[in-house]
């Protein structure tokens, strides 16, 4: 009897010990993906605190972009009042395309592109944007690995009693829905390095008309024999 109480008790022992490092698992997993969201909420703020900025310095230059540079502050506010990572990654989306028009507005004016505090913006915001994206992966990669085991028997049994449930993937826009679309000009010349356009074709040569009689001759008669 003591043999079998001996054993149930190891089992029991080994159970408890199991379900105790699934727990474990679970809040380190949890624990990273909350740390790695606070990562991107760090850098979507920088992010927002630029554009304002960004926004004065071009309307230095192109004051009658009145519509750009409202849709960019517009997308911005949407941005920083979005709740959760899907939200929030809709609305970011939506900003980096306003940010991209607003970029291709700066393209007109060469003494903006050239100002020292807008290139500054430019490289902030590009390296605050490269920072956003690293976040993101390390971010989506422990949510990944939380999921499946909150979804997996049996950690999903030990995840229902202490309330750990999945998180969502933070999921930008695609990036060709950022570009600004190509704009055709009537009367532009064609981009370089785009063939020439064929030349028209040459109309067919005609042949001249007969010979009309001269007028007042008389027609030829038969043959004399």
């Amino acid at each position: 009897m003591s043999i079998a109480l001996i054993v149930i008790g190891v089992l029991v022992l080994l159970i408890i010990l199991y379900v105790v490092a699934i727990y474990n698992g679970l809040i380190k997993l949890r624990n990273r993906a909350e740390e790695a969201f606070s990562d991107i909420d760090t850098q979507l703020k920088r992010r927002h605190d630029l554009i304002p900025n960004l926004v004065e310095t071009v309307k230095g230059y192109a004051t009658h972009e009145r519509q750009t540079f409202d849709s960019v502050t517009q997308a911005r506010t949407n941005a920083v009042n979005a709740q959760g990572p899907q939200a929030q990654a809709a609305a970011e989306g939506i900003l980096g395309q306003a940010l991209g028009r607003l970029f291709a507005v700066a393209e007109a004016y060469p003494d903006l592109k050239a100002n020292e505090n807008f290139l500054q913006l430019q490289n902030e915001l590009t390296d605050t944007e490269d920072k956003i994206q690293a976040s993101r992966r390390f971010y989506n990669m422990n949510v990944r690995d939380l999921n499946i085991k909150v979804q997996s028997v049996p950690s999903n049994i030990v995840a229902n009693m202490a309330n750990i449930t999945e998180r969502e993937f933070f999921e930008l826009e695609d990036p060709g829905d950022r570009e600004v679309p190509d704009v055709s000009f009537a009367g532009t010349s064609p981009p370089p390095g785009s063939p020439p356009a064929a030349a028209p074709a040459a109309p067919a040569p005609t042949s001249p008309p007969p010979s009309a009689p001269p007028t007042g001759s008389d027609p030829p008669g038969p043959p004399t024999v």
